[in-house]
């Protein structure tokens, strides 16, 4: 930066009011909100899910889980989660920002209390001492280390830069949409943690109803060994009938014992979620028992891209290197400053504070231009052009992935309703075999082969049944996380 000239105080005015006026025609950065195709729905949108153009976006997390042990779970992580803390805290340190972005354009002052300045010079130094100072003290100057000046002086400085161009407002614009990203920030976590936990707590439900479905097959198996048995010794079957069963009371004894560890580190995972040490989750809920409603309202894909946080922090980031390019911009032209100071000044401590003598003044205007700086400032602003490309593209990207997030929910959601339906109608077909081959065997008109296949069947049969229950509570967690609820 060269200084070009120094204004004199007569010119200030008249400078100032000069440059001011030019404000009306500085090059502004004001955002232009990015337009681009969005579909009125969904693919795959079904008449049902169409209800009205809002959706489930806007229902509480509270309401649209209905499980009182889901929900109090929920809570405490809303409460001691780890990233919901540093979510907080965040937003805290961006309103500390925001504040002094607020009070930018207005000067600076600082306080010159008591500073106290003295220079020591010896024989080979090309000054002589200062003669009043040794005059005033009664005594002759030294040859060497003599004080060559001392100056004790207290006041205020001011220095203040004139906004002309609107650098300072683009750089406000910056602060504020930054202070902004941090709560849409926060929105996001919080929606992920709700998510994670509900997804957790109904693993845990899918792990205890497994678990129920493995100990009946096995005392189901168990009773079927010991009518093996009985007919074994009745020399009615091999030894082989006697392996072959106790093998499927295995498969299904087996699965208890893995159960119950996948039950322990879901349960623990649950604990770091909420901000707790491991510990047993309560549940009362069985996984059957879960209710919700079946029709779920999508809403218009226009009303979601308003409403979920990703894609709001990817907008406000659209915004910032939006001003950005505003703040590179202007600082390739002229900057005005004004600088004042007063107070007072003495050589001697004696004379520090006496009035008027002791008073001085300064105030000048200084007009800098930058003329070469190695290209850095027409670098800079080409980049920051660059940048918001890259972002609008990046909001586009974002707001079209949100688009596909909810289209996949849907597709989930109704592929799983027919395969709901199949697997119910296995496990009533498995259910009615199992009676129907057991009246059979113990008849003597089954052979203990299609008792152990039926069995079989019955496990698979139900294991899977849960499983895809569950799979439908996440698919509906994941519908309502895409549409950019879980955060009000």
């Amino acid at each position: 930066m060269n200084k070009l000239k120094t204004i004199s105080i007569s010119s200030i005015s008249a400078t100032t009011l000069t440059l001011l006026l030019l404000n009306s025609c500085a090059p502004q950065s004001n955002y232009k909100a990015v337009e681009f195709e969005i579909p009125t729905s969904y693919r795959f949108q079904t008449e049902a899910s169409l209800q009205d153009s809002v959706g489930i976006s806007d229902i509480s997390w509270k309401a649209f889980f209905s499980d009182e042990g889901l929900t109090a779970l929920i809570q405490k992580g809303l409460d001691h989660n780890f990233d919901m803390q540093n979510a907080i805290k965040n937003i805290e340190i961006a309103n500390q920002k925001l504040k002094q972005a607020k009070v930018a354009w207005l000067p600076s002052i600082s306080l010159d209390a008591a500073n106290v300045a003295y220079q020591w010079r010896s024989d080979n130094y090309y000054g002589t001492p200062s003669s009043n100072y040794y005059k005033d003290k009664g005594s002759d100057a030294p040859s060497s280390m003599y004080v060559n000046s001392a100056q004790y002086i207290s006041g205020l400085d001011l220095s203040w830069e004139v906004d002309i161009w609107g650098k300072i407002k683009s750089q406000s614009a910056q602060t504020l949409a930054i202070y902004l990203q941090t709560h849409e920030a926060k929105k996001a976590i919080q929606t992920e943690l709700i998510a994670k936990i509900a997804e957790g707590y109904y693993n845990l439900l899918l792990l205890d109803a497994q678990m129920e479905v493995a100990r009946t097959n096995y005392e189901l198996t168990e009773n079927t060994l010991k009518i093996v048995q009985l007919q074994r010794d009745a020399g009615q079957i091999t030894s082989l009938a006697i392996q072959q069963t106790r093998s499927q009371m295995l498969v299904a004894k087996a699965l208890i014992p893995s159960l119950k560890q996948q039950i322990a580190v879901q349960e623990n995972a649950l604990s770091l979620l909420t901000g707790q040490l491991p510990t047993q989750i309560e549940r009362d809920t069985k996984l059957a028992d879960v209710k919700y409603e079946e029709s779920l309202s999508t809403g218009v894909p226009l009303y979601m891209v308003g409403s979920r946080p990703d894609v709001r922090e990817a907008e406000l980031e659209l915004k910032i290197k939006n001003a950005n390019v505003g703040v590179t911009q202007v600082s390739r032209y002229p900057s005005l400053t004004i600088d004042l100071s007063g107070g007072v000044n003495s050589m001697l401590s004696g004379n520090w504070f006496s009035i008027p003598g002791s008073l001085f003044g300064s105030l000048v205007g200084g007009l800098t231009q930058p003329i070469f700086k190695n290209r850095k400032l027409k670098t800079a602003y080409e980049i920051a052009k660059l940048e918001r490309t890259q972002a609008e593209i990046d909001f586009q990207k974002t707001v079209y992935t949100a688009i596909n997030d909810v289209t996949d929910a849907l597709i989930v959601l109704e592929s799983l309703n027919e395969q709901l339906d199949i697997a119910e109608e296995q496990v009533s077909t498995s259910r009615l075999g199992i009676k129907q081959s057991n009246l059979l065997f113990n008849s003597g008109y089954a052979t203990y082969l299609e008792i152990i296949n039926t069995q079989r069947v019955a496990l698979e049969s139900e294991l899977n049944l849960n499983k895809l229950k569950q799979n439908k509570l996440l698919a509906r967690i994941k519908l309502y996380k895409s549409l950019g609820g879980g955060w009000q």
